[in-house]
């Protein structure tokens, strides 16, 4: 059997284990972000599209990561205070991750050997990189840090349907 999106498991923002296979059936939003970047305001987005289809069985995930430009140099306490009092984020956050290198989180590791991104990098290149997970848990599309949550609320909306 191959693997998915909810095989994996993770550690909370709070430090609690946390297995992707509750997610199983749903369609998972999978973010790396950063609370110093330029991207960061995405946090309102994808917000938005969390309350909008989260009662249709869509699952947003972040990954805070300090390894662009030392953009989230906080505690992961610091972290989720900031996401919950600058953008009301109300979506599952875990805990600071790797999402490169040999010490990358073994889920991100999955994700960019899925897909690759452009001219088949599989590094990813910035805070904010998305991935689009489906109810199979298998990888739709890669999102590029530049694509806001509202462009691809249309890919979630086919995600969820089918």
């Amino acid at each position: 059997m191959s693997q998915t999106a909810f095989d994996f498991d993770a550690v909370s923002i709070s430090g609690e284990p946390v297995s992707l296979s509750q997610y199983r059936g749903r369609v998972l939003l999978v973010v790396n972000t950063a609370s110093e970047c330029g991207f960061t305001p995405q946090f309102k987005g994808l917000e938005e599209l969390w309350r909008d289809f989260q009662a249709r069985g869509l699952m947003i995930v972040g990954f805070p990561s300090n390894e662009f430009g030392g953009q989230d140099p906080g505690s992961n306490e610091e972290i989720a205070s900031f996401c919950q009092l600058n953008y009301g984020v109300s979506f599952p956050m875990m805990g600071k991750t790797k999402v490169n290198g040999a010490e990358a989180h073994p889920l991100w590791k999955w994700l960019k050997g899925e897909k690759p991104g452009i001219l088949g990098t599989q590094a990813i290149k910035w805070n904010f990189t998305k991935f689009l997970v489906g109810r199979d848990g298998q990888v739709i599309r890669r999102y590029a840090p530049n694509d806001s949550p509202a462009s691809i609320r249309s890919d979630i909306e086919a995600a969820l349907a089918a």
